[in-house]
C-alpha cells in the first residue's frame, strides 16, 4: 500500500516538470520566431570581384 500512496505524488511531480519543460520550450520558440529574419528580407553575401584582376 505504501507504493500506491506515492504514485500520485510522483505522477504530479512528473506532470509539473513536463509542464515546466513545455513552457520553457514555448518561450524558446517564441524568442526564435521573434528574432527570425524572413528569407525575403535576406540577401546572399557574394563578394564583388569585378574589376579586381588588374589592380594588384
Amino acid at each position: 500500500m505504501g507504493k500506491k500512496d506515492k504514485d500520485p505524488v510522483r505522477t504530479l511531480g512528473e506532470r509539473i516538470q513536463e509542464a515546466e519543460r513545455e513552457a520553457a520550450r514555448q518561450r524558446i520558440l517564441a524568442l526564435a520566431e521573434a528574432e527570425r529574419i524572413p528569407v525575403e528580407e535576406t540577401t546572399r553575401a557574394v563578394p564583388d570581384r569585378r574589376g579586381r584582376r588588374g589592380q594588384r
